[in-house]
């Protein structure tokens, strides 16, 4: 696309909103699969609760999410990733638990560094939007 085409979509858009209101482009970043979603804030945030506390059912407890939707999102993340993300221990002596894998951690990581990118992108086209012509 052209700049010039990207300049006439803003103004397009520019033309509809009202000048005494403040507007910006937002969005959410969410990586998914054919069938089902694999990666968006809802499972990085389960993650990192399951990294802090060792356990699904904790970290489900912390969000105010049902310990089956989070099982379920576990599964899918490790059902969808080459390697699996999180790794449970059944209970026993020790009780259950559960902690991510250096693939989960890597992949937090680079999830991260694509949403800094994408809000960056995101703000630009803001200014784009509210830049004066």
């Amino acid at each position: 696309m052209k700049l010039q085409d990207k300049t006439h979509q803003i103004l397009d858009i520019k033309k509809h909103l009202k000048k005494s209101h403040s507007y910006r482009i937002t969005g959410m970043l969410r990586i998914t699969g054919p069938d089902e979603p694999f990666l968006g804030p809802g499972r990085i945030e389960l993650m990192e609760h399951i990294a802090a506390t060792g356990s699904i059912n904790k970290a489900a407890k912390e969000m105010g999410m049902s310990y089956k939707k989070a099982w379920m999102m576990v599964q899918s993340l490790n059902r969808q990733a080459t390697t699996p993300l999180v790794i449970t221990q059944t209970g026993g002596e020790q009780g259950g638990g559960a902690q991510l894998s250096t693939a989960a951690l890597e992949l937090m990581q680079a999830y991260q560094a694509l949403r800094q990118r994408f809000e960056a992108f995101l703000r630009q086209e803001t200014q784009n939007l509210l830049r004066e012509e």
